[in-house]
């Protein structure tokens, strides 16, 4: 399907249909954030809002009066270029997204935090120290699914197998009395969960939505069990110690964000960048994406193509491990029911807005991690109903992949079994 417009030279434009919907949901997109930038500008007395940029740091202050009208300004300009067609694709148009992006972000911030009529004004801290934190698990499970699916096979049961990797990573650093040694326990329990996805996927072509929910119960009732079972005295592990990388750390503003957290953290830092080079700079990982568009060309040319899903799936069951181990040893210690909360199935949208490849993933995953610390930090302010607070997250993940995403193409044999003629 396609569109035409009559140019100034009398000549007919034809545009693809696909262009056309593309630049009605930018329309949308930057009107909305033009409208509520302006509503916050407008909404706003005094937009002088407290600050904390660093654990231990005195309270500074700053006004956003003109930032507010430079928002509203930026989100106006973009929604020009949207009117008359001429946001451009590819690097600058996400920079045009990022920058509208970062425009709302501020200018809600600056609504939020400003008009405060008490003597002790709540002081916006620094979220970006949290926003790496609490993306991890998210970033981590988005490896998996990335590896998973550029094989050809759903990985759904992400969330199982973060359920699984919190608890053996509990019990492991109970056990040992070490929470490094958590991480290797939650790892382990991972591949286990993903040895049953290969087994019914690969050998017996069980169609993979449906394994996903199974594996996802299986987990859910395996380690609600285990925690009714097991005495509690097995369920107090230590949490990981932030590790300061010397110079690196004293960066300012970054330092204290990337280079002052846990080996965890550390751990997702390396994953990213090996998926990454795996997939796109080596022989393993052409023949995977080979795998996963097209198997039988990939079998012809002598490639076993179950063999490399299967080890896809196990490296993506060890990420997603890992990832399951930050919400017991990487953060609250002991487990409790539902350890995961969801946050699999947010990895798996991270996954899709990221258009399956590991550094759009990793930036998707933090922005949920992002939405998730401002819900912590929003908490003490009375403006937005806590309902409201707690289901942003998931808000923010449907309109990301529901309006920004908009037509995407996974790998052509996503989810397909192979068998070999």
């Amino acid at each position: 399907m396609t569109a035409a417009a009559i140019t100034e030279e009398g000549t007919v434009d034809i545009r693809d249909r696909a262009d056309v919907v593309r630049q009605i949901r930018q329309l949308v997109v930057f009107a909305i954030v033009a409208v509520l930038t302006l509503v916050f500008w407008l909404s706003t007395e005094d937009a002088v809002i407290p600050y904390r940029l660093g654990e231990g740091e005195d309270v500074s202050t700053f006004d956003g009066a003109v930032a507010l009208v430079l928002c509203f300004l930026l989100a106006l300009v973009a929604l020009g270029l949207a009117a008359v067609n001429r946001v451009p694709r590819g690097w600058a148009g996400t920079l045009i997204y990022l920058a509208v992006g970062l425009a709302f972000v501020l200018s809600f911030l600056i609504w939020s935090y400003g008009d405060q009529m008490t003597e002790t004004p709540t002081a916006l801290l620094n979220p970006l120290p949290g926003t790496v934190r609490l993306s991890t698990p998210l970033i981590l499970g988005a490896m998996a699914g990335c590896l998973c699916e550029r094989a050809g096979v759903i990985n759904l049961a992400i969330e199982g197998q973060m359920l699984v990797g919190a608890y053996f990573a509990a019990l492991a650093a109970t056990v040992v009395s070490s929470a490094t040694f958590g991480l290797v326990g939650g790892l382990v329990a991972g591949v286990a969960l993903s040895v049953l996805l290969g087994f019914f996927a690969l050998r017996y072509q069980m169609n993979q939505v449906v394994l996903g929910v199974v594996l996802i119960a299986l987990a859910t009732g395996l380690t609600d069990f285990l925690l009714s079972q097991l005495p509690r005295e097995l369920n107090e592990p230590e949490i990981l110690q932030r590790i300061a990388i010397p110079v690196l750390s004293d960066i300012p503003l970054l330092g204290p964000t990337l280079f002052d957290q846990n080996l965890l953290v550390y751990l997702m830092y390396v994953a990213v960048a090996g998926s990454t080079l795996l997939l796109f700079e080596t022989r393993w990982g052409l023949r995977v994406r080979a795998v996963g568009e097209h198997p039988k060309a990939a079998d012809t040319v002598g490639i076993k193509v179950n063999r490399l899903r299967w080890q896809a799936v196990l490296l993506g069951g060890a990420m997603a491990g890992l990832g399951g181990a930050y919400f017991t040893v990487g953060s609250t210690g002991s487990f409790d029911s539902n350890a995961s909360a969801g946050n699999g199935f947010i990895a798996l949208a991270a996954v899709i807005m990221g258009r399956w490849h590991p550094i759009g993933a990793t930036l998707s995953a933090c922005l949920f991690g992002f939405c998730f610390t401002l819900q912590a930090q929003l908490a003490f302010l009375d403006k937005i109903p806590g309902e409201l607070l707690r289901a942003s997250p998931y808000l923010v993940t449907l309109i990301a992949v529901a309006g920004f995403v908009g037509r995407v193409r996974p790998p052509a044999a996503d989810g397909e079994p192979y068998v070999k003629g």
